[in-house]
């Protein structure tokens, strides 16, 4: 008898604690079918679950962000062949035969290996997602000549690799690259425009090199393409170069003349700075410009009593260094004409620390007019070695990682 009076106790303890789980299973199913419908309370007052699409932003962490203080771009190069290269060549199917070195034949990989140590800071470390996520919805434009469409290259190479396959694109519409990542919208391009203002070297792959003339107060045409373009990153160096006189228009069309190379490229720089005051929203679009890009194409300059020049060069130069290849005169251009915009530009100083990187060129691994050289090319560098145009990977990479640690400045201020 007790024994049967103590079960009937346990079983009325139990029963309410059933009954209250019997509840809460209940509720739990009328909320879990109520959030299959579109009309869900639950979405009413607090909105759908976000997709992949609207995802919640990355968190810019305070180790990504650089002092306002620190100068990325003094320091030196230091081996680091456990982290670097970001990406390898035959993981990145979107950059061309002029850039991949160890493909068209270079022995040695040392170029690949080293990375940019600024004197009184670190660089962020590159992160594909972070950059798309900052990115979302906008476009990036790299305007300029085929050093920039190295950067293009560079850039996308760094960001593909997080993207499922399908789910990018890489759309050739001269004068225009275009680098489609679907889940975040995001188009990163380039424009080539080699003179920055108008010329009659502006197709992009049948232009003339040997003959030049440009068109210093026409920007028009290009500008028609950068017009909304969320970030836009200029360069123009190389093709100023060529020779100490340009043939060049300014005012009336007909009238062409030869003009001093420094001149022109002031009076161009100038026209530039005008299209952008006229049509930049400097709320909504962030506009840089990459100083120039260097040449090794006198082995004298760095090694003294020699006459060759960056074929076969396998490791960076270690003491203060500035070429006969870049300009002082228009650098001070650049400065004095940004110095001068209502416009914010940002200005990337990237020729000291390329500078030291007299191995890192394509040398006689890439092409001459869209053909990779002849064995009997190759057997004269002194003739062939291209010391103008970077391997990738390589030294571009490292104006991206800079580029980059902007970028996350200004996603932050934001």
């Amino acid at each position: 008898m007790l024994k049967q009076l103590s079960l009937d106790r346990q079983v009325h303890s139990v029963f309410p604690v059933a009954l209250a789980a019997l509840l809460i299973i209940g509720l739990a199913r009328l909320v879990l079918d109520d959030l299959k419908s579109h009309g869900s309370f639950v979405f009413k007052m607090y909105g759908r679950p976000r997709s992949e699409k609207h995802r919640l932003p990355i968190v810019v962490s305070a180790k990504d962000l650089i002092d306002e203080n620190c100068n990325l771009f003094e320091g030196k190069w230091e081996w680091d062949n456990a982290s670097y290269p970001l990406y390898e060549e035959e993981t990145c199917p979107f950059l061309v035969k002029q850039v991949t070195c160890q493909k068209n034949g270079r022995p040695d990989s040392f170029y690949k290996k080293w990375r940019w140590q600024p004197n009184s800071c670190n660089l962020p470390r590159f992160d594909a997602l972070k950059v798309l996520d900052i990115l979302r919805d906008k476009r990036i434009m790299f305007v300029g000549d085929s050093i920039q469409r190295g950067q293009f290259e560079s850039m996308v190479c760094l960001v593909q690799s997080a993207i499922p396959k399908g789910k990018k694109s890489l759309e050739r519409v001269p004068p225009r690259k275009i680098f489609k990542v679907e889940d975040y919208n995001v188009s990163i391009e380039y424009y080539w425009a080699p003179f920055i203002v108008e010329s009659i070297s502006d197709h992009a792959t049948n232009h003339t090199v040997l003959k030049r003339m440009v068109k210093l107060d026409s920007i028009a045409n290009h500008g028609n393409h950068w017009k909304g373009v969320d970030v836009l990153v200029f360069e123009s160096y190389v093709w100023w170069r060529y020779k100490p006189l340009i043939n060049a228009t300014y005012g009336s069309g007909e009238d062409v003349r030869e003009y001093n190379v420094s001149t022109a490229y002031r009076l161009a720089m100038e026209t530039w700075a005008n299209w952008l005051e006229s049509n930049i929203n400097p709320n909504s679009q962030k506009v840089f410009f990459m100083t120039m890009s260097p040449t090794h194409l006198w082995s004298w300059e760095w090694r003294p009593g020699t006459d060759e020049n960056c074929f076969n060069e396998s490791q960076p130069i270690h003491h203060p260094h500035w070429g006969t290849g870049s300009s002082t005169e228009i650098m001070e251009i650049i400065h004095d004409v940004i110095q001068d915009l209502k416009v914010n530009v940002t200005l990337l100083n990237i020729t000291q620390l390329s500078e030291f990187r007299k191995d890192a060129h394509t040398s006689i691994y890439g092409e001459r007019r869209g053909k990779l050289l002849t064995k009997e090319q190759r057997s004269d560098p002194k003739i062939f070695a291209d010391c103008i145009h970077w391997c990738l990977p390589g030294v571009p990479d490292t104006w991206n990682e800079i580029l980059y640690a902007y970028l996350l400045r200004n996603h932050q201020s934001l």
